[in-house]
């Protein structure tokens, strides 16, 4: 699979491109609720207040992926395992990310978001509820692969690319042309809902990790035409 052949190359940013901010911050401001986010090469970072602490939501369920595979090593995955994590990072089960951390445990996650470089994670009481930023969820994507062993690498990322359609909104509305999305979203329901995804955008041995933030939402469409208008704004010169 692309992505697995992608771990052992140079991670380079598309020659010559950078987001068009201005753009994106015109954008943003005239909309409800507050946006922050990320983009993330192998070696620039721009963004829209990326150090902003957010709730995780379910976007701490790529964090609880990676643990699970490295968990496992190089041996087979459980009938458990199987059944809870494409249930957890295609459809978004809430029931099966709490299986997955009970069976981890507190210790085994925060080590490996540490190690994948987001210092601010604590694991809450109630997962949904723990820190992250946008800054830290790009340090996690774009390498997010080559945290995963080798015998399970593939499995994972095509866990990530194959979200169900009825999630496939945002960035996987507009990912531009030759390039492939691996991403998961996070969102909240009432008055006042946050919606999020980060994504790692993968085209030969270029990529890019975004994280866009929204919350303050007045309802999930409205938050779900702003996500779609920041990436392809973000995106719009990645060709």
């Amino acid at each position: 699979m692309l992505a697995a052949a992608l771990a052992s190359l140079a991670l380079l940013a598309p020659p010559g491109w950078a987001p068009d901010r201005e753009a994106v911050n015109a954008f943003a401001d005239g909309r409800t609720g507050q946006v922050s986010f990320a983009v993330r090469t192998e070696d620039r970072l721009w963004g829209r207040s990326p150090d902003t602490v957010v709730h995780s939501l379910s976007l701490v369920k790529a964090v609880l992926l990676v643990a699970q595979l490295q968990a496992a090593g190089g041996r087979p995955l459980s009938t458990a395992q199987r059944r809870d994590l494409p249930a957890m990072i295609r459809e978004s089960s809430n029931a099966a990310a709490s299986r997955v951390v009970r069976r981890l445990g507190r210790a085994r996650i925060e080590r490996t978001a540490r190690r994948a470089g987001m210092p601010r994670f604590r694991l809450a009481a109630r997962w949904g509820l723990s820190a992250t930023t946008a800054r830290d969820e790009t340090r996690l994507f774009l390498r997010i692969d080559s945290a995963m062993p080798p015998s399970h690498r593939a499995y994972g990322m095509r866990l990530l690319e194959t979200v169900v359609p009825a999630q496939r909104w945002g960035i996987a509305e507009v990912v531009p042309a030759g390039w492939t999305a691996a991403f998961k979203g996070g969102w909240t329901d009432g008055p006042g809902l946050s919606e999020y995804q980060v994504a790692l955008l993968a085209r030969g041995d270029e990529r890019v990790a975004i994280a866009v933030m929204s919350t303050g939402q007045p309802d999930h469409a409205y938050a779900r035409r702003g996500l779609r208008g920041v990436f392809a704004r973000l995106l719009a010169t990645a060709r």
